[in-house]
């Protein structure tokens, strides 16, 4: 999962945005890559909440934070070690985001 602060990709320099985008782009190329993408901003969100047996609506992301889900990508990882390889390689680690590295619940 990827977080960063809301407008986090201004702070990137004109010459480097290129690269960034080449960047997220090879991971559709990486053979361990399921699947991703990116979210619109937290301000689009909508949080549900079931509460005695009512459905409740707030605008806006489930939590208050300074870095927001900003996106996904779903890895088939040998191991630990190798999901955090591709997790570095991820542009938004190396401009003040976060790379989340969390394993999926196997299916029985």
């Amino acid at each position: 999962m990827i977080y960063a602060q809301p407008g986090h990709d201004d702070a990137v320099p004109e010459a480097e945005r290129s690269t960034v985008q080449a960047d997220y782009e090879a991971l559709g190329d990486d053979p361990r890559f399921l699947g991703g993408t990116q979210l619109e901003p937290a301000e689009t969100a909508t949080s549900v909440r079931v509460a005695g047996g009512r459905t409740l609506l707030t605008d806006g992301p489930f939590a208050d934070t300074k870095e927001v889900l900003g996106g996904i990508v779903l890895i088939e990882a040998a191991d630990l070690d190798e999901a955090i390889e591709v997790a570095a390689g991820i542009p938004a680690a190396r401009y003040g985001g976060v790379v989340e590295v969390r394993p999926v619940v196997a299916r029985r």
